[in-house]
C-alpha cells in the first residue's frame, strides 16, 4: 500500500486492532443470525508527509449508507458546539443574505439549519439517504452526493462558489483525501474560505483515544500532514484554532494559495507544538500499541472482576468509538449486558461483532445497574447530567479513556 496523499511506500504500522465490522454496521434482530463482514483494522503512518491512515479494504459506498445510524442532533452539546460555531463564523466573515455558504457532510441538517434561521443562503452536501431527508424537514437545501473535486468544479461552473465552505468531522472520512481537497479549491470564491474540524491527531496519542479509529476514519491529522496536503491542493492554513470536541480537535482556516488573506501566528504555534511532541519523528507513532492494549486489558480486568462479585454492568451511548473498544476488548453480552442510546435510529438493533442489545434510555431506571460504562466519553459531561437521577441512588460512572475512572 502507498500513501494516500504522497504515495510513498507505506511500513510502518501506528495501530493493529485484528479484524472489526464497519463500527456504524449495527444489526437486526433478523441480520444477527447472518454471517458478519470483517476487515483489518490497521494503522499505517507515513514516514514522509506523516498521515496516519487505515489500511485499505473498502470503498466508502459500503461504509456511508442510506440506512447511516448517525444522526449529529442526538447530542445536545454538538448542537450548542454547532449553533456557536455559526455565530462566531458570521461574524467572523461578515455573511449576510448575499453569501453563500456549503457545509460538505451535512448529515441532518444540525448546523445549517442555524443558517436557514439567519437566512443566509446554504446547500449541504450529504449522501446518506436518512440523514439527508430528515435535513431537507428542517429547510435546509441538500445535494445527495459524494464530494470531490468534480463535484466542486460542477457546483462552480453553475455560478456556486462559495464565501464559506464548512466540513465538520469529515475530513477523516474521505478514502481519496487529495481529491477531497480539491474540490474545496474549486468550489471556493477567490477570497473565500474552508474550515475543518478533525480529532488532533497529537491529542489521540496524548490521552490514548484509539477507540476513535475505526473503518469509516480513513485519516488521523496532524497540522503537520493537513499543510502539505492543503498545499498540493492550492490551498493554504491561514489560521488555525484548538478546540475541546472529540477530546481534542482542530480547527483549520484554509484559503485558496493566492488569496490576499494574511497568515496569522496560531498556525506557527501549531505547527511547533506538534514538532516539540516529537510527531516528525518514528519514535511518536511507535509507542501507540502499548497505550491501547493497557486501556483495553484495564477495562476487561474491571469487567471479569464485577462479574465474578455479581454486580451489574450495562453501558451507555452506541458510539463507534464503543464499538471499537468492546470489539478489541472481546467484550460480550455476558459481560456487558445492554448500551442504552438515545438515538432511536439504534435503539432495538444489536452493536456490530460484541451482539450487545441496544436499548432506548427510558428502560434505564428500572434495571438500576450497579454501573454503566460511558461508551462516547467525549460528551460524559452531558451524559452525567442526564443520568444523575440514577447516580444518587448509587449507579456508578465508568469511562476506560484515558485511563480506567470510576465515579
Amino acid at each position: 500500500m502507498n500513501c494516500r496523499h504522497c504515495c510513498a511506500p507505506l511500513s510502518d504500522v501506528f495501530l493493529d486492532l485484528g479484524n472489526a465490522p464497519p463500527s456504524n454496521a449495527y444489526l437486526t434482530a433478523e441480520t444477527l443470525r447472518m454471517p458478519e463482514m470483517t476487515f483489518p483494522l490497521k494503522l499505517f503512518v507515513c514516514s514522509q508527509c506523516r498521515l496516519v491512515q487505515t489500511e485499505d479494504y473498502a470503498d466508502a459506498d459500503m461504509l456511508f449508507q442510506s440506512d447511516y445510524a448517525y444522526f449529529s442532533s442526538t447530542s445536545k452539546s454538538w448542537l450548542s458546539h454547532a449553533a456557536e460555531y455559526c455565530t462566531m463564523i458570521s461574524q467572523r466573515l461578515g455573511l449576510s443574505k448575499d453569501s453563500f455558504v456549503i457545509e460538505i457532510a451535512s448529515n441532518d441538517g444540525y448546523l445549517l439549519k442555524n443558517f436557514v434561521t439567519d437566512g443566509t443562503p446554504c446547500v449541504g452536501i450529504e449522501p446518506t439517504g436518512d440523514t439527508a431527508t430528515f435535513a431537507e424537514s428542517l429547510g435546509v437545501p441538500v445535494i445527495r452526493e459524494f464530494f470531490g473535486e468534480a463535484l466542486g468544479r460542477k457546483l462552480a461552473d453553475e455560478g456556486q462558489q462559495a464565501d464559506l465552505v464548512i466540513g465538520n468531522n469529515v475530513y477523516a472520512h474521505v478514502p481519496d483525501i487529495n481529491d477531497f481537497t480539491k474540490g474545496i479549491t474549486a468550489v471556493l470564491k477567490p477570497e473565500g474560505i474552508c474550515t475543518l474540524e478533525f480529532p488532533h491527531l497529537m491529542r489521540l496519542v496524548e490521552f490514548s483515544q484509539f477507540d476513535t479509529v475505526y473503518h469509516e476514519h480513513y485519516s488521523y491529522l496532524s497540522l503537520i500532514a493537513v499543510s502539505k496536503i492543503f498545499t498540493a491542493a492550492g490551498l493554504r492554513v491561514f489560521d488555525v484554532e484548538e478546540i475541546s470536541t472529540h477530546g481534542g480537535s482542530l480547527r483549520v482556516y484554509g484559503c485558496r494559495e493566492g488569496a490576499t488573506i494574511a497568515t496569522l501566528p496560531n498556525v506557527a504555534r501549531v505547527m511547533s507544538a506538534e514538532c516539540e511532541r516529537g510527531m516528525e519523528t518514528d519514535e511518536f507513532y511507535r509507542s501507540f500499541q502499548q497505550s491501547a492494549d493497557r486501556v483495553k486489558n484495564d477495562l476487561l480486568g474491571f469487567l471479569l472482576e464485577q462479574k465474578k462479585l455479581g454486580k451489574t454492568v450495562s453501558a451507555y451511548g452506541a458510539a463507534a468509538k464503543g464499538n471499537t473498544l468492546l470489539n478489541y476488548a472481546g467484550v460480550k453480552p455476558d459481560l456487558l449486558g445492554v448500551v442504552y442510546d438515545a438515538a432511536k435510529a439504534k435503539q432495538h438493533k444489536f452493536m456490530p461483532a460484541s451482539h450487545i442489545p441496544i436499548r432506548p434510555p427510558s428502560e434505564l431506571p428500572a434495571s438500576r445497574p450497579d454501573y454503566i460504562v460511558v461508551l462516547p466519553w467525549n460528551i460524559f459531561a452531558e451524559v452525567e447530567q442526564q443520568l444523575a437521577p440514577l447516580h444518587a441512588l448509587g449507579t456508578r460512572f465508568v469511562t476506560a479513556v484515558p485511563e480506567l475512572t470510576i465515579r
